[in-house]
């Protein structure tokens, strides 16, 4: 089911904690995914695309900053927070480093996290006004909007984050070409190391399940060498 509320996965064992603020977000709109543990939460952050990650630090299976570095090298447009008891300066200044767009302490009043999360997602969600990509793609039984960062099926709108965004655009661009790993990293990611390449391999994952309604449509694999974008039926 697509819904236009914003998706927001929650990392926190603590089962009260957890539920209340499950509880409490749901109550203003917005769609909650509650991890309990590290493994839970890597699972979801690779069926799903989320808005928002608001992460624990003490955790039983991992640590919440090792957590961090995980969503930076293969989540690279997932932005997160910290919400945790860990209140040293040296903890807040080490959340902050790794990326992190706000670090909360606990208790907080759950009033006061919706409105910093409802603040933080109106800064992060306005979409630069300069040099708009203007394009509409026709793709087998999908419409891609790139300038909305939109892919259409049908009655359906699939909402696109940014990276997803620009490799579908690229890949588009290059309709039965050979799109090698350090191309797309090279212009995507601006480095072709290791943890972009694996970052890389999740969107090309989350594409194809967005175009598994159309057989037409193959995002192939050239061993070793990258992708080539094929489609039997294709008007651009």
């Amino acid at each position: 089911m697509i819904t236009n509320k914003n998706k927001i996965i929650l990392l926190e064992d603590d089962e009260t904690l957890g539920y209340l603020l499950t509880e409490y977000l749901k109550m203003n709109e917005f769609e909650i995914f509650w991890a309990k543990n590290g493994a839970e939460c890597l699972k979801l952050l690779d069926q799903n695309t989320f808005d928002l990650a608001i992460l624990d630090v003490m955790l039983p299976d991992i640590d919440g900053f090792a957590m961090a570095q995980k969503i930076n090298a293969v989540y690279p447009d997932l932005p997160f927070l910290f919400l945790t008891a860990r209140s040293m300066k040296i903890d807040v200044l080490k959340g902050f480093s790794m990326g992190a767009v706000d670090y909360l302490k606990k208790p907080i009043d759950e009033e006061v996290l919706v409105v910093r999360i409802k603040a933080l997602l109106s800064r992060l969600q306005v979409k630069p006004q300069n040099n708009l990509v203007t394009d509409v793609y026709k793709i087998g039984d999908y419409t891609f909007k790139a300038q909305n960062q939109e892919l259409l099926y049908k009655s359906e709108t699939i909402p696109l984050t940014t990276r997803e965004n620009q490799l579908l655009l690229y890949l588009v661009s290059h309709q039965n070409t050979i799109c090698t790993h350090k191309e797309i990293l090279t212009h995507l990611w601006g480095k072709n190391d290791y943890f972009n390449k694996k970052s890389l391999n999740v969107f090309i994952t989350r594409l194809r399940k967005y175009f598994n309604k159309d057989l037409s449509i193959k995002i192939e694999n050239v061993h070793n060498r990258g992708f080539v974008f094929k489609v039997d039926r294709y008007v651009s």
